[in-house]
């Protein structure tokens, strides 16, 4: 039997092996015969923020947790926290900096963690109040075509930036 999601294939309530149905204007959803009860998806939701200094045209990239390539800042959305609190506190917890002003760029699902990522556009108050913490092993500021070719590539987060950059043009 295929189920939607391998990793959340028993009911959380009673243990019971999930079927799956076609509910009407639902799709394919994970039903548990004993609860007689329909269960949604449950995934992660994170932010990653194009961190942008506006006076001199730059954008930061990180490195992190002993990796030697480069990605945007990010961070899970905490339980109760709205998506544009996680951007804020994500870009002052781990670089220092506050956001000035933020925008919403796209979204995309990212399978390998179960996570719908959200990606944002910062504008910092002050680039020069950069100061990392524990999380981040290195950071630089690049040009915008400096960005392009420093994130990792295939990486979601060069999708993001790519998206982003392509669409300042």
């Amino acid at each position: 039997m295929a189920y939607i999601n391998e990793n959340e294939r028993y009911c959380t309530k009673c243990g019971t092996l999930f079927e799956t149905r076609e509910l009407e204007g639902e799709g394919t959803v994970q039903y548990c015969p004993r609860c007689k009860e329909d269960h949604f998806p449950v995934f992660n939701t994170a932010c990653s923020m194009i961190v942008v200094d506006p006076k001199e045209k730059k954008i930061l990239l990180i490195k992190q947790y002993g990796r030697d390539w480069y990605a945007l800042v990010a961070g899970y959305v905490n339980r109760g926290e709205d998506a544009e609190n996680t951007v804020r506190r994500e870009v002052m917890e781990e670089t220092g900096m506050v956001a000035r002003e933020i925008s919403f760029n796209r979204s995309k699902y990212f399978e390998r963690s179960n996570t719908l990522m959200l990606n944002w556009t910062v504008y910092v108050e002050d680039a020069s109040a950069l100061k990392p913490n524990w999380e981040i092993d290195s950071c630089s500021w690049f040009t915008f075509e400096e960005a392009r070719a420093n994130i990792k590539p295939g990486s979601l987060a060069e999708w993001f930036l790519d998206s982003w950059l392509d669409s300042q043009k």
